[in-house]
């Protein structure tokens, strides 16, 4: 038997362990952090469906495409390739919808090609912006995001092209 498969049950082992020490309830503080998730999770979900319909339609609309063809030339000019333009339109929005365009564009191109590393390193560097403000937000109660989405569609936009820049710095294009 390896280390690592002793990781998780020497975890819990340990956790137990730590509360019992201390006199906490560690049954108690685990049913009770459980109905607290429910709890979340019922405030966040009206949002979430809302989110990945919104998802579903743009890109069963043609609008992606649309806004891919609209936003190549500047692309270009900024040094992204405008083939990661599906990337960066899904991206902020849905995880998995982004992986997906992730994995048809190494297909298509390689994942050693220019384009692939783009891709890759723009997943590791951006973040499913509406996600997150939709489940953080959500479950903290907060209706009014005021400055935090343009801050955080701002960031998004910074690694995209940051993430094209080291890419052309690190490979070469």
């Amino acid at each position: 038997m390896s280390l690592s498969s002793l990781v998780i049950p020497l975890l819990l082992a340990g956790v137990a362990a730590y509360g019992m020490g201390k006199r906490v309830d560690v049954y108690g503080a685990l049913t009770h952090g459980a109905e607290e998730g429910l709890t979340v999770l019922l405030r966040i979900i009206p949002s979430l469906v809302g989110l990945l319909t919104a998802v579903g339609m743009f890109r069963a609309s043609g609008a992606m495409e649309w806004l891919s063809t609209l936003c190549a030339p500047l692309l270009k000019l900024l040094g992204v390739p405008p083939e990661a333009t599906p990337l960066m339109l899904i991206r902020p929005v849905s995880g998995s919808g982004a992986l997906a365009v992730a994995t048809d564009l190494m297909t298509v191109y390689g994942p050693d090609s220019y384009i692939g590393r783009v891709a890759a390193v723009m997943l590791g560097s951006t973040e499913t912006t509406f996600y997150t403000i939709a489940v953080y937000f959500g479950s903290a109660g907060i209706h009014k995001t005021r400055h935090a989405l343009p801050a955080a569609l701002a960031a998004d936009l910074t690694g995209f092209i940051a993430s094209a820049f080291a890419v052309r710095l690190f490979f070469g294009a």
